[in-house]
C-alpha cells in the first residue's frame, strides 16, 4: 500500500506539471483583431447608452428646458460627473491605506525525502554521526499577523489628503462644465430662435428674388431695359440673396448645436419655443468688484488652490521618507509538524529602520520644494492675470454688444419702413418691382442682423457671467427630474435677468434656510415676538428664516416652578421632513419667580447664542 505522504507527493508533482504546461502555453500570445460583429455590437450598444433614460421632446423647447436637458443628458457633463465620482471613490480607497496590515496565511509543504543532517558540538567539537530531522516531509502552516508601520501610516495619511484634493479638483472641473453648458445653450438658443422666426420671411423673399432675376434677364434679352440697369439690379439682388443665405445659415446651424448640447437623438426634430425679448442688464460699472468676484469664484483658481495643498502634502511626504520607520508586529502561528514541541505560538516584535543615506538628499529636497512653491505661485499669478483680463474684456465686449444691438434694431426698423414704402409705391415698371423686391430682401437681412445682434448680446452677457465664475444652479440638482430642474433654471434666469451681476459669491452654496418653530410658550403675542427675535439673531449669522421652505428648527421651552425661583430649559431641535429629530441640544437656566416677559426673551437669546455653533455644524456652515 502506498503511504499517504507518497500519494500527496505524486498529486503535487502532477499538479505542478499541469500548471507548468498552462503557464508555458499562456506565454505565447498572438494579436487578435476585432471582428466586424464585435464592432457592430459596440456601435449598437453605444447608440443605446448615449440616449438611455431621456425624456422625449413633446413640444417646443424653451430656454429653461434646453438648459435643464443639457444638465441632465449632455455627455461631456456625464463624463465629468463620473470622473468626480471616481475621484471620490479613490479618496475612500486611499483612506483605507492608513489601516494597519492584518495578514492571514495558510499553506502546505511537502518534499520527497526528509530534511535533516548531522551536527557538531560547539564546545567539545564532537560530531554526531546519526542523521536526524526535526521536520516532517509534509506539513501544513497557518498564521495571522498584525503589523503597523508608523512611516507608512504617515505617508498614507498625506496620500489620502492629496486624493481628497484631487476629488475637489474634479468637482471644480465639473463646475466649469456646468458653467460652460449654460453659456453654450444660451448662445445656441437665441441664434436658433432668430433663424426660426425669420425662416418663412426669408423663403418668401428668396422666391421673389429668384423670380425677379428671371424676369430681369428676360427684360434684358428683350431690350426692355438697358443692359447696364438690368445687370446692376441683378447684381444687387444677388448680393442681397448671398448675404441673406449667409446670415440664415449662421443662425440655422445653431439649432444643430443646441440639439448636440441637449444630446437629442439624430432624426428627432424639434421647435424652439418663442420667448419674449427682454431688456438685458446694463453693463456693470464696478469693475473692481467684478474682478474680486472672478478671483474668488473661478474654478480654475480654485483648482490651483487645491494644487497648492497637494504640493504642500507632497513636501510633507518627502520629509517623512527621511525619518526612521518604526514597525510593530504581532501574530499567531501554527505548524502541524509533529516533531515540534509547541505547534502553535505567538510572536511579536518592534523594529526600527533608518536609511541614513537619505539624509544627504535633504538640501536638494528643500530646494525642489521651494522651486515647486514658486512655480505654483507663478502659475497662479499668470492665471489670475488672464482671468482679470478676461473679465475686463468681457465687460467691454458686453457693452459693445449692447450698442451693436441698438444700431441693428434701428437699422432693421429703417429697412422695414423702407420696404413698406417701396411696396406701397410700386408701379407697373419692372425697375420699380425689382426695387421693391430688393428692399424687401434688405429688410429681411436687417431682421437677421438684428436677431444676430440680439443673440450676440446674450452671448456676451453669458461670457461675462461665465468669466465671473457664477454657478448657474446649486449642486443639488442631480436628483431632480426634468420638470423640476426646468423650474429651477427658470428661477435662476429670472434672477440674473433682474440683477445679472450681483456682488455676492455663490461659490459656497446658498444660505441655509430654516423654519423657526417655538413650543412651550402659551402667550401668542409673546410667541410672535420671540419668533421674530430668533429670526433676527439667525439673520445676523447668515441663516435665512422662511416658514415655507426652511428646515424645521424647533425651540422648546420647559420649566419647573419652585418657591421663589423657576428652573427653565430651552431645547433646540433640528427636525427632518417627517418631524423626526435629527440633532438637538439643551440649555438650562434659572429665572426668578414672576419674571417679566423680557427675562424669558433674554433666556431664549442666551440659549440660541450658546448653541449657535452646534446649529451651524448641523446646517454645515463653515
Amino acid at each position: 500500500m502506498i503511504p499517504s505522504s507518497d500519494r500527496r507527493l505524486t498529486w503535487v508533482r502532477g499538479f505542478s506539471a499541469v500548471a507548468a504546461a498552462v503557464i508555458l502555453a499562456g506565454c505565447s500570445v498572438t494579436p487578435k483583431a476585432l471582428t466586424p460583429d464585435e464592432v457592430r455590437d459596440r456601435v449598437k450598444q453605444d447608440s443605446v447608452e448615449m440616449y438611455r433614460a431621456q425624456e422625449p421632446i413633446t413640444g417646443p423647447v424653451s430656454m429653461e428646458e434646453a438648459v435643464a436637458r443639457a444638465l441632465k443628458y449632455n455627455l461631456d457633463y456625464r463624463l465629468k460627473r463620473m470622473e468626480s465620482a471616481l475621484a471620490l471613490g479613490l479618496t475612500d480607497y486611499a483612506s483605507k491605506d492608513m489601516l494597519p496590515q492584518l495578514v492571514a496565511s495558510a499553506g502546505y509543504q511537502s518534499r520527497n525525502n526528509f530534511s535533516g543532517g548531522t551536527s557538531i558540538g560547539l564546545l567539545d567539537g564532537v560530531e554526531s554521526t546519526n542523521p536526524t530531522s526535526s521536520d516532517e516531509r509534509s506539513r501544513t502552516l497557518r498564521g495571522i499577523e498584525f503589523s503597523w508601520n508608523a512611516l507608512d501610516f504617515g505617508v498614507s495619511y498625506y496620500r489620502a489628503r492629496q486624493q481628497g484634493d484631487q476629488f475637489l479638483i474634479a468637482e471644480e472641473r465639473r463646475r466649469k462644465v456646468v458653467q460652460n453648458l449654460l453659456q453654450d445653450v444660451r448662445a445656441a438658443y437665441w441664434r436658433a430662435l432668430g433663424a426660426q422666426r425669420l425662416t418663412a420671411q426669408a423663403d418668401e423673399v428668396l422666391q421673389k428674388a429668384s423670380l425677379a432675376l428671371t424676369r430681369s434677364r428676360e427684360a434684358e434679352s428683350q431690350k426692355i431695359i438697358s443692359p447696364g440697369v438690368a445687370l446692376a439690379y441683378q447684381r444687387a439682388l444677388l448680393d442681397a440673396t448671398t448675404l441673406l443665405n449667409q446670415r440664415r445659415q449662421d443662425l440655422e446651424f445653431a439649432k444643430r448645436e443646441l440639439a448636440a448640447l441637449m444630446n437629442v437623438p439624430s432624426g428627432v426634430d424639434f421647435q424652439v419655443a418663442e420667448a419674449q425679448e427682454v431688456p438685458l442688464p446694463m453693463a456693470p460699472r464696478e469693475l473692481g468688484k467684478l474682478e474680486d468676484m472672478a478671483l474668488l469664484q473661478r474654478p480654475e483658481l480654485r483648482e490651483e488652490d487645491f494644487r497648492k495643498r497637494i504640493s504642500a502634502d507632497e513636501a510633507r511626504k518627502q520629509i517623512l521618507s527621511v525619518l526612521p520607520g518604526i514597525t510593530l508586529s504581532y501574530g499567531q502561528q501554527y505548524d502541524s509538524n509533529r516533531f515540534l514541541f509547541n505547534n502553535s505560538w505567538s510572536e511579536g516584535g518592534l523594529s526600527l529602520a533608518w536609511n541614513l543615506m537619505r539624509l544627504v538628499s535633504i538640501p536638494a529636497m528643500k530646494d525642489m520644494q521651494a522651486y515647486q512653491a514658486k512655480t505654483d505661485e507663478a502659475r497662479r499669478m499668470a492665471l489670475s492675470m488672464a482671468i482679470l483680463t478676461q473679465t475686463r474684456v468681457g465687460v467691454e465686449r458686453y457693452r459693445m454688444a449692447l450698442e451693436d444691438f441698438k444700431l441693428a434694431d434701428q437699422a432693421a426698423q429703417v429697412d422695414q419702413r423702407l420696404a413698406a414704402f417701396t411696396k406701397a409705391s410700386v408701379s407697373a415698371k419692372l425697375d420699380s418691382e425689382l426695387e421693391a423686391i430688393r428692399t424687401q430682401a434688405r429688410a429681411v437681412l436687417g431682421a437677421y442682423q438684428r436677431a444676430n445682434a440680439y443673440a450676440n448680446a446674450h452671448i456676451a452677457f453669458g461670457r461675462l457671467y461665465n468669466s465671473l465664475g457664477f454657478d448657474p444652479i446649486a449642486d443639488d440638482f442631480e436628483g431632480n427630474d426634468l420638470q423640476q430642474l426646468t423650474q429651477r433654471v427658470a428661477q435662476h434666469l429670472q434672477v440674473t435677468q433682474k440683477d445679472g451681476f450681483a456682488m455676492s459669491s455663490n461659490l459656497f452654496g446658498q444660505a441655509p434656510v430654516v423654519s423657526v418653530q417655538l413650543a412651550g410658550i402659551q402667550d401668542p403675542v409673546q410667541r410672535v415676538r420671540m419668533t421674530a427675535l430668533v429670526k433676527d439673531v439667525l439673520s445676523r449669522h447668515q441663516i435665512e428664516a422662511d416658514d415655507q421652505r426652511g428646515v424645521p428648527l424647533q425651540l422648546s421651552f420647559d420649566s419647573d416652578r419652585r418657591p421663589g425661583v423657576e428652573r427653565a430649559s430651552w431645547t433646540v431641535k433640528l427636525m427632518d421632513d417627517s418631524a423626526q429629530v435629527r440633532q438637538q441640544a439643551r440649555f438650562d437656566t434659572t429665572i426668578p419667580a414672576d419674571a417679566r416677559a423680557s427675562v424669558y426673551e433674554s433666556s431664549l437669546v442666551a440659549a440660541l447664542n450658546a448653541n449657535l455653533g452646534s446649529i451651524k455644524s448641523w446646517l454645515q456652515i463653515d
